[in-house]
């Protein structure tokens, strides 16, 4: 089957897994140790069922959503994904391209292979920045300056990485950034010929071995990193008043990412921040973490409506989007499944994943008898209790 007969996301992941060396698809579809968290996001945005409400005129129901004074033609967008370039050349590019497309935002992880500014400088449309922030604030400052001065929109900082996840397949594969191939990767090179010469040589060619693009600071003169060793250094330091302080530097919409807990949400609020996102990064940190979709709506509660609350993890279908509105959220972000695309199709691929799951979440609407996006709420979920 090729890309453009797949008719919904799990399609597009088969596709991706053929067309990947082990090292790239493990990075992509795992967590962290047993997969819990992974699984568990799942597992319980499944066990949500819809309570549709029949013979509603949803004759001129609308995917259009608002955020940040924008009107995007879907409640959802791209959200960021690290080392994006490994499944597709200029991966980053690519997804900014489709996400362009069908006017839905695209956030640019620190941890991409594409400078910012070609990013801003190339692809129109809105586009967000997602920063790794260190304790060392000359050279957060730096990279916050940069994004600024390129024109992204917003900036998201990830809070649940005050050290990395134990993600043991990537120290079974040798996975490493700058990329290594080592014999064994080689070989799983050699046996996907065309991820080899479509993705890894055109990159070697194009641009050197894989890097970081948006880790290097010069701060009076000084180059503060070359890779993101900098930037993991005293993360685990970071408290609130650092959230304070990059409020006074940052001038667009900030989002704080990583949000689990309402009494997290209510201080992120309270250190002037313009959104929350809701997430536990896709199952890839703490392993045995709530399932996002089950912190969503006790902070949605507290948030009441104060600031945009955001979500991501787990999302496979426009079911999962609407399950996420329903349950609180104003906005949903999309990881793996874009990636999928963006893996066998570049750009058209990513714009396929889009139209996928906007005409899955369009129909949903329609058969659960709600006209827009901004009408869903937990009177269409059925209580955890009554399941």
């Amino acid at each position: 089957m090729s890309w453009e007969n797949a008719v919904n996301i799990d399609d597009l992941r088969r596709l991706a897994k053929q067309r990947l060396p082990r090292v790239a698809w493990d990075y992509l579809e795992r967590g962290a140790e047993d997969d819990l968290t992974l699984q568990s996001n799942r597992r319980r945005l499944d066990r949500l069922q819809f309570l549709p409400r029949t013979l509603v005129d949803v004759s001129k129901r609308t995917l259009q959503h608002r955020l940040f004074g924008k009107t995007y033609d879907a409640p959802f967008g791209i959200g960021p994904t690290g080392v994006a370039g490994l499944y597709c050349f200029e991966a980053d590019l690519e997804l900014a391209r489709a996400a362009s497309a069908a006017n839905i935002p695209f956030t640019l992880s620190t941890a991409s292979f594409i400078a910012m500014e070609r990013v801003v400088k190339e692809v129109s449309g809105e586009q967000w920045f997602q920063l790794y922030m260190s304790k060392d604030r000359d050279a957060a400052e730096c990279l916050v300056r940069r994004a600024e001065q390129a024109g992204f929109g917003a900036l998201v900082i990830t809070t649940d990485v005050p050290v990395g996840g134990n993600r043991e397949y990537n120290r079974r594969n040798g996975f490493e950034i700058p990329f290594r191939l080592n014999s064994r990767n080689i070989i799983d090179g050699i046996c996907h010929p065309r991820w080899l010469s479509e993705v890894f040589l055109r990159t070697l060619l194009s641009t050197g071995v894989p890097r970081f693009q948006n880790v290097d600071s010069n701060v009076g003169g000084r180059i503060i990193a070359q890779d993101l060793s900098a930037f993991r250094a005293r993360r685990d330091a970071l408290d609130w008043s650092d959230i304070a302080w990059l409020r006074t530097i940052w001038p667009r919409p900030l989002m704080v990412k990583g949000i689990l807990t309402a009494e997290d949400a209510l201080l992120a609020i309270e250190h002037g921040v313009d959104a929350i996102v809701v997430s536990n990064h896709g199952g890839r940190q703490l392993d045995g973490a709530i399932a996002a979709i089950d912190a969503l709506p006790t902070i949605a509660t507290a948030v009441a409506g104060r600031v945009p609350v955001l979500f991501d993890s787990g999302i496979r279908r426009g079911m999962d989007v609407v399950k996420a509105l329903a349950m609180g959220a104003d906005f949903v972000l999309l990881g793996r499944a874009t990636l999928y695309g963006a893996t066998v199709g570049g750009a058209a691929g990513v714009k396929h994943a889009i139209e996928i799951l906007k005409a899955e979440t369009d129909r949903v609407m329609a058969l659960i008898g709600c006209a827009s996006a901004a009408e869903l709420d937990q009177r269409f979920i059925v209580k955890e209790s009554s399941v």
